[in-house]
């Protein structure tokens, strides 16, 4: 039994990442029903939280389906986190989640996400302040480090468990290698077998099939796995990797009937979340991994991605099921 706080999860929690303009409500309810164990909002800007900004409040709808769900919150200033922790809260999520992960130069150049791995200080005074403000589960999601000269999540995992954090969740790269190069999933082994470790720790880091996320859980016994951009367009992974732990069987991709199905699912949620000239934009990132590895889908994919219209859309599908499906 795997706990993070009050949640309860009877075996390691395959969890969906949180990912800027990709894990929306209508997404996350998808991965949800293909299933996923746990998920997290894209993440919120504190300063947007404070100031009432429509972007960053959006963000905040959940819906009872998509349980259990955190909401994932990042910023540089103390009073501000604290401050965003409490609107959060209101929401009604199930734990709070801090990003000290993110390397994205808009977001570190702040000094918020991964920014906070220069000084560790302030990150342990911000988790300890935020801890303190709420009465909900607080999770942390970071790196090995900043650089490769400063590889310090061994100490600092020890550190933010002082706080009171639940869980923490370490991407197996730097802030520098951003999402570049192989993860390596060396240092996470080592904070996951230090026996002053009592909180579960989370891995995340190039988790792209049922058989990689089998041996990092075996390798490294990691208590849970995150999964992050190789689940984009591609909520059957979640399926196929619960499966895979439970049976060491592995399934057959989905059919492009069931693909067209789960995509038309999401594209009506986004709809449904934002209105159908954003619901329809936004979901153009999706359809290439939707429709991956079909023989000569160009024209198609670009004809999806170049239409703002929802009937057009549907038709579209309509010509890849009647081409692909036999």
């Amino acid at each position: 039994m795997i706990k993070i706080g009050h949640i309860e999860f009877p075996t390691a929690p395959v969890i969906l990442a949180p990912m800027e303009s990709i894990t929306d409500s209508s997404y996350r309810s998808v991965c949800k029903s293909l299933g996923a164990d746990l998920m997290y909002t894209e993440f919120i800007a504190s300063e947007g939280l404070i100031r009432n900004a429509r972007k960053s409040l959006n963000k905040l709808i959940l819906s009872d389906e998509e349980r259990p769900i955190g909401i994932q919150i990042f910023g540089h200033d103390i009073d501000s986190m604290v401050a965003a922790t409490r609107i959060a809260e209101k929401a009604n999520p199930d734990l709070i989640d801090l990003n000290f992960g993110c390397p994205v130069r808009k977001v570190v150049s702040k000094g918020s996400g991964a920014a906070l791995l220069k000084d560790i200080p302030k990150m342990l005074k911000m988790t300890q302040a935020v801890v303190n403000a709420t009465v909900l589960p607080v999770t942390v999601k970071t790196r090995l480090g900043w650089d490769e000269s400063n590889k310090c999540i061994a100490d600092l995992a020890e550190r933010l468990q002082d706080t009171g954090i639940k869980a923490l969740t370490i991407h197996a790269r730097t802030a520098i290698h951003m999402y570049r190069g192989r993860a390596d999933w060396t240092l996470i082994g080592e904070v996951k077998n230090n026996p002053k470790i009592q909180i579960p720790i989370i891995g995340n880091g190039d988790i792209d099939s049922p058989q990689k996320a089998q041996e990092v859980i075996k390798t490294y016994h990691v208590d849970g796995i995150m999964i992050g951009r190789a689940a984009t367009g591609n909520p059957w992974l979640f399926r196929d990797i619960k499966h895979y732990l439970t049976t060491g069987e592995l399934l057959s991709p989905p059919e492009i009937s069931e693909r067209i199905r789960v995509c038309s699912i999401h594209l009506n949620k986004s709809i449904e979340l934002k209105g159908e000239k954003r619901g329809v934009l936004e979901m153009r990132k999706f359809y290439g991994n939707y429709f991956k590895g079909l023989l000569d889908f160009k024209l198609f994919k670009m004809a999806l991605v170049k239409t703002d219209n929802y009937g057009d859309i549907i038709n579209l599908f309509d010509e890849i099921l009647e081409k692909y499906g036999k």
